[in-house]
């Protein structure tokens, strides 16, 4: 069973990410998505602000339920590279990060991405990302 196939099946309990950070999912399809996530006072640094990387893993798991929706049948990815601009802190709330595929190559995608506050919608940092795509078993020319 795929993971686009297991999410639409099992919901977020498809994704152990998503039960671990209370992560909800929102609409996906046609090459976007958006989740949803509460800032919890255990994801907060010694500062007291929701600690940075969640901002990123958030937005890597929109990005790629985002680009999961465009794949054919037996695809897979790998992330290759990604930047994250941090725009504005949080301390408590609720987050929505929202995804869209910008370009689909043969064997890269090239997906960008941005955490808001659920309600708000204050911007709170913006995610781009290269994905590579890997081929179904029987199209790869590696040996596997």
């Amino acid at each position: 069973m795929s993971y686009l196939e297991n999410i639409r099946i099992r919901g977020r309990d498809a994704n152990p990410f998503f039960c671990l950070m209370d992560i909800e999912l929102g609409p996906y399809g046609g090459g976007e998505a958006v989740l949803f996530m509460p800032v919890r006072p255990d994801m907060l640094n010694g500062a007291g602000w929701l600690q940075g990387g969640l901002y990123s893993a958030l937005c890597d798991e929109a990005m790629a339920l985002a680009l999961f929706t465009v794949l054919e049948e037996g695809e897979s990815i790998a992330t290759i590279s990604e930047s994250t601009s941090f725009l504005q802190g949080i301390r408590r709330g609720n987050l929505a990060a929202r995804a869209e595929v910008v370009k689909r190559g043969r064997a890269v995608a090239f997906v960008q991405g941005k955490v808001t506050e659920r309600d708000g919608g204050t911007p709170l940092s913006s995610t781009q990302a290269s994905f590579a795509i890997i081929p179904r078993r029987e199209d790869r020319s590696d040996g596997e």
